[in-house]
């Protein structure tokens, strides 16, 4: 798809204040951001500090408001024109309040795009706090005509430091939004000392492995945290993050090690860890967890499509977020597979470079899934 727009070198600042860096992203036609994290997480004050910015002007912006009077536009921009729940900002980006179905509003969107009655080229997501992104996302999938008009580019999640801990204990979509995180943005960092931040950081990468954090005061952040970042786009995962699982933190096993850690306690043929660092911290017991699959032996195609469809089929509901980098039996090429609940897609990557070390390297993040099934199943589908 040609990009809509590259940035080099973008800064914006208050007097002597620096709020919102770039060093280079792009844009591309009908590219989606969602935004979610419980209420007082700084969605709103994200996503002011990111339509300050000139380069956002033609932007669309759906906020998922609960209750008859919204008031998130209101509180953060000035509207300059307003018809039904659709408000012109001040800056010329257009403020859409979802008061019914998400798919029915992206619709709508788009249809008057087509029109001509509004112009814009990217949309990003406020959802309410209470949001769970897993329909959200399967929208832009299910639907012929958003996935036509609109591609999703990622989730990201923020997370209140100093209530994130009783939040994640207390609510479960608290934990899905994590688990469903792209990206992971922690406001009022300053507001916890560094003990309860290492913590909470460390919680989160036990639930979401994948999902760079990023510390934000009052919005402040890069635009290249952003914009671009294609969580959703099976060809250049690899592109963009080669080497997702950190290998110089995980716990290796090769095969046929034995390892007296209780959920080790059968035989290896391939590797699964746990995330980085997990000896280090005490781990709260989370419904909302994440496991890894590792393995320098070659997948077999059909057994491995037999089992992850068996897999989806029974598990699907509870399965948040799925990602892998693949060695297959019979290719040349890195496969790349990603799931969202029961929708599960794959295509051909790149070739293997010829000094490459082919390893399959699978996550996955889900709501109190059976490791052990998974990981002897996926042993099974070694050649």
């Amino acid at each position: 798809m040609r990009p809509l727009l590259e940035v080099q070198d973008l800064v914006h600042a208050y007097g002597e204040r620096f709020v919102l860096t770039a060093g280079h992203w792009t844009l591309h036609p009908g590219q989606v951001v969602a935004l979610v994290g419980p209420s007082g997480s700084g969605k709103t004050t994200l996503l002011r500090a990111l339509l300050a910015q000139p380069a956002m002007a033609d932007s669309a912006v759906l906020i998922n408001e609960l209750g008859a009077q919204g008031l998130d536009h209101q509180l953060a921009w000035g509207s300059t024109g307003n018809t039904g729940n659709t408000t012109l900002l001040a800056n010329g980006c257009v403020c859409c309040t979802i008061r019914e179905d998400l798919r029915t509003t992206l619709r709508d969107l788009a249809e008057r795009r087509r029109k001509g009655e509004l112009d814009f080229e990217r949309l990003v997501i406020e959802t309410t706090g209470l949001a769970d992104p897993g329909p959200v996302a399967q929208t832009f999938f299910m639907d012929d005509e958003v996935a036509e008009s609109y591609l999703l580019d990622s989730i990201l999640t923020l997370v209140d430091a100093k209530h994130a801990p009783q939040q994640l204990n207390d609510r479960q979509e608290a934990r899905r939004q994590v688990g469903f995180a792209d990206q992971i943005f922690i406001s009022k960092s300053d507001l916890v000392d560094a003990a309860a931040l290492d913590a909470l950081q460390h919680r989160l990468k036990h639930m979401n492995p994948r999902a760079p954090q990023h510390t934000v005061h009052f919005g402040e952040i890069g635009l290249d945290k952003v914009f671009d970042l294609r969580g959703f786009n099976l060809n250049t995962t690899l592109e963009i993050d080669p080497d997702f699982l950190n290998e110089g933190h995980d716990h290796h096993h090769h095969d046929g090690e034995h390892c007296d850690h209780p959920s080790h306690a059968h035989d290896h043929h391939g590797d699964h860890d746990h995330v980085p660092g997990h000896g280090h911290h005490h781990h709260h017991d989370d419904d909302v967890k994440s496991f890894v699959f590792k393995s320098e032996r070659a997948l077999d195609p059909a057994k491995l499509e037999d089992f992850l469809g068996a897999i989806v089929n029974i598990y699907g509901p509870r399965m948040l977020r799925y990602k892998g980098v693949l060695h297959m039996k019979g290719t040349e090429r890195k496969v790349i597979f990603q799931g969202v609940h029961q929708l599960m897609g794959s295509d051909l990557g790149q070739p293997w470079e010829k000094n490459e070390k082919r390893m399959s390297k699978m996550v996955f993040i889900g709501i109190d899934l059976p490791r052990d099934i998974f990981m002897q199943g996926l042993e099974q589908c070694l050649c």
